[in-house]
């Protein structure tokens, strides 16, 4: 199902577009990604809507099969992109697990702001974005994700998660359509 509106509490995630994740290669070009999130938290400001980055520094406890070490990542990996312009009135999210809900402030500060709808974007869409979609809907938020301004390093992964997935926990629409919504709700 399409995008077909926002709530006027509406809230803008951004999942993990960091400097040592969008170095990994992706299914889709990160550059396209960058430039359609930077102008989704862009229309968010400009319509004095909250702007959450959120970037990951390290992971659950947990055996895995497929372990992952951040102790070979460059410095600086953890940093915010530059092109998403983090402006002083954003809020930073530090996770150190898939989802940006578990063990820090998100729910706490969404609902300080009466926020009743999110739009997630960033990376990786089975992993971050997905997770953090699931618990916002599991919360009783709204849920919009922008399927435009999302990649995955799998492309199975990222395709499994926008069409069986997304389609369960809200609606699905690109950057456009959010922003042409943002714009017909505040004018």
């Amino acid at each position: 199902m399409p995008v077909t509106k926002l709530d006027a509490a509406v809230a803008l995630i951004v999942i993990d577009l960091q400097k040592g994740i969008v170095a990994m290669p992706t299914a889709q070009p990160v550059r396209e990604i960058l430039e359609h999130a930077r102008a989704l938290a862009e229309a968010f400001r400009r319509h004095r809507l909250p702007v959450v980055l959120v970037n990951v520094d390290g992971g659950a406890p947990g055996r895995t099969e497929q372990a992952r070490s951040v102790a070979n990542f460059p410095g600086g990996w953890t940093e915010i992109v530059p092109e998403l312009n983090q402006q002083p009135d954003d809020h930073t999210v530090t996770k150190r697990t898939w989802g940006a809900f578990t063990n820090t402030d998100l729910e706490a500060y969404l609902r300080s702001l009466a926020v009743t709808h999110v739009v997630v974007a960033g990376v990786a869409t089975s992993v971050g974005v997905e997770s953090t979609a699931r618990h916002a809907y599991e919360l009783g938020f709204n849920v919009t994700l922008a399927v435009d301004a999302m990649t995955d390093r799998s492309p199975d992964a990222h395709v499994n998660s926008v069409t069986r997935i997304f389609p369960k926990l809200g609606e699905t629409g690109t950057t456009r359509e959010i922003i042409e919504l943002i714009g017909s709700a505040r004018a």
